[in-house]
């Protein structure tokens, strides 16, 4: 019988969404931000976070998160805009020794963002919404996730 929420047949998948890491605490808590708005309306019930170095949690960790909370498949996303070596080489020799430590726990690694038509729709509202904000006063523009705060627009 399937659940009300539609997750029954995904139930023991799991997805890591993986970025490269940076050194910078803001960056890497997009990433997080990310995982938690895509987990909050996913039919996934398992969803971690990784990054392929430089901060935690790595790849290995979110595997293993991934088994411990019950997947029997890991499908690990690369948050990238282009397919390059990090996409076709390391992502997977990664993902590859992680999985080392769980036989039988198959994976795969899907394409990253690349040409999907969804993204043609995001180019367009962000430069809309840059475009809207550039016309206002500095008190009257209201930044975006990106913009905010201590990081507003960058207008000339």
């Amino acid at each position: 019988m399937s659940e009300p929420d539609g997750r029954s047949e995904l139930q023991n998948q799991a997805v890591i969404i993986v970025d490269h890491g940076s050194r910078r605490a803001a960056s890497n808590q997009m990433l997080q931000d990310a995982v938690s708005a895509f987990a909050a309306q996913s039919k996934f019930r398992i969803v971690e976070p990784a990054h392929m170095e430089l901060a935690q949690p790595d790849i290995a960790t979110a595997f293993a998160r991934c088994v411990e909370r019950g997947a029997d498949r890991v499908i690990v996303f690369p948050y990238f805009l282009s397919p390059g070596r990090h996409w076709d080489q390391d992502i997977p020799r990664l993902v590859r020794e992680a999985a080392a430590s769980f036989p039988g726990i198959p994976w795969l690694v899907t394409a990253p963002f690349a040409l999907h038509p969804g993204l043609l729709s995001v180019i367009s509202d962000r430069i809309q919404h840059c475009l809207a904000q550039s016309v206002l006063p500095a008190e009257a523009q209201q930044g975006c996730e990106v913009c905010t705060g201590d990081r507003p627009c960058l207008f000339k």
